[in-house]
């Protein structure tokens, strides 16, 4: 055997050592597997800041990525089941309507990682639960928008009234009533996670009793502002550029920590159930309030100097914005 065919086998059966010692290793530096299931098409907000983040390690090629979308809550338990089964190793969504299923399924696949979107708490070994807690950039999105108020009222327009929603709704409605105490709010579910035309419809109500700014939780709202005229505070994306003399504000979720955070640990073999929550906050970069954009000049220079002074001391820890999951009423008289 020549030196150079000795130096191959040899460098073969190290390699094989390692692999068979540090199974950590081997799996680091090979592609994840991923799926997600999700109620809703890719374009709703919520779900699609999670789909770009796993697009993004995709992309970046730690990942392989699949996923379902408008998966009916009587189909979910079957679609996990089937990508479990499928061997990914990794599996994102939201189960607010299907809790038990979907936690039926963990256990019946206890070394499948799970991140899920949920509002009950995470279960031991596999099943991590997440939501967008970002209550911070929606009370500074308010201060926007109570400082954009002409007429005192704004209305807001929501999908449920569920601790998420809830919790960003308050926040918002906080952060207004902090630079406006003047300020009213007209507050309607449309009791759908997306229905534009039924948001819209909602939207076109409020404007009708005099509200000039709108909180468009849902899809739908932003053009029922614009089609009268009216301005409207974003939510969990920026959709200014398609709304660029109407939305003036957006409170942003980032998924990117979550996720990365997510597949880190799987790969190193650490994933344990936990809660994803914090990762949604400022402080972990999960969340941001959207550049002023179009609006950076039309915005009070002492609204502007307000939500600076604001958003320094939610980042240094010296406020805290409460999270308030009760549901929102209308003071609008």
């Amino acid at each position: 055997m020549n030196q150079r065919r000795q130096m191959i086998v040899r460098s073969v059966a190290l390699a094989a050592a390692l692999a068979a010692g540090a199974p950590g290793l081997a799996l680091a530096q090979q592609k994840l597997k991923v799926a997600a299931v999700y109620t809703v098409p890719f374009e709703q907000q919520w779900v699609g800041r999670i789909h770009k983040a796993l697009k993004a390690a995709e992309a970046r090629g730690e990942i392989e990525y699949t996923a379902t979308e408008n998966v009916a809550n009587a189909d979910y338990e079957r679609v996990m089941r089937e990508y479990a089964q499928a061997g990914n190793q990794l599996i994102f969504g939201e189960v607010f309507g299907v809790e038990a299923a979907a936690r039926k399924v963990a256990k019946d696949f206890p070394k499948t990682a799970f991140v899920m979107g949920s509002s009950l708490k995470p279960q031991a070994p596999n099943f991590s639960v997440f939501d967008n807690y970002i209550q911070e950039p929606a009370y500074l999105s308010g201060m926007v928008a109570g400082g954009m108020t002409k007429s005192n009222k704004i209305g807001m327009v929501g999908g449920f009234p569920i601790p998420e929603v809830n919790r960003l709704m308050n926040a918002f409605m906080a952060g207004a009533k902090e630079v406006n105490p003047k300020v009213e709010f007209s507050v309607s579910f449309i009791n759908s996670w997306f229905d534009p035309p039924k948001a819209k419809e909602a939207a076109f109500a409020m404007i009708d009793k005099g509200a000039d700014v709108m909180y468009a939780e849902r899809f739908g709202v932003s053009d029922a502002a614009k089609e009268r005229g009216k301005l409207a505070i974003g939510n969990v994306i920026n959709t200014q550029d398609k709304y660029p003399d109407t939305v003036v504000a957006s409170a942003l979720w980032n998924f990117e920590p979550s996720a990365d955070r997510a597949i880190k640990l799987v790969k190193e073999g650490k994933f344990t159930a936990e809660d994803y929550g914090q990762f949604s906050t400022m402080k972990h970069k999960g969340s941001e309030l959207a550049p002023l954009g179009t609006f950076e000049s039309k915005v009070p220079a002492d609204i502007v100097a307000k939500v600076k002074a604001r958003q320094a001391d939610i980042l240094s820890g010296k406020f805290t914005v409460k999270v308030d999951d009760t549901q929102p009423k209308s003071t609008a008289k």
